[in-house]
């Protein structure tokens, strides 16, 4: 997808720095892949308490 947006010239600079990519392109897809990822993991906590597991902890440690 083709788009413009301005963005701040020093956020761009120092994520180009902390990340060592050297395109903004590359560093915007970064970002954006970043984001799904950690909002994917956010998501994960809505299953706490809600799934049910059996199995033997104890036997699993001891297999490896």
């Amino acid at each position: 997808m083709r788009t413009n947006i301005v963005i701040d010239n020093q956020l761009m600079r120092e994520a180009i720095k902390l990340t060592g990519l050297k395109t903004k392109k590359d560093t915007v897809e970064l970002g954006l892949k970043t984001l799904i990822r950690l909002k994917n993991q956010e998501r994960i906590k809505d299953y706490k308490g809600k799934l049910t597991w059996n199995g033997d902890l104890d036997a699993m440690r001891a297999d490896g």
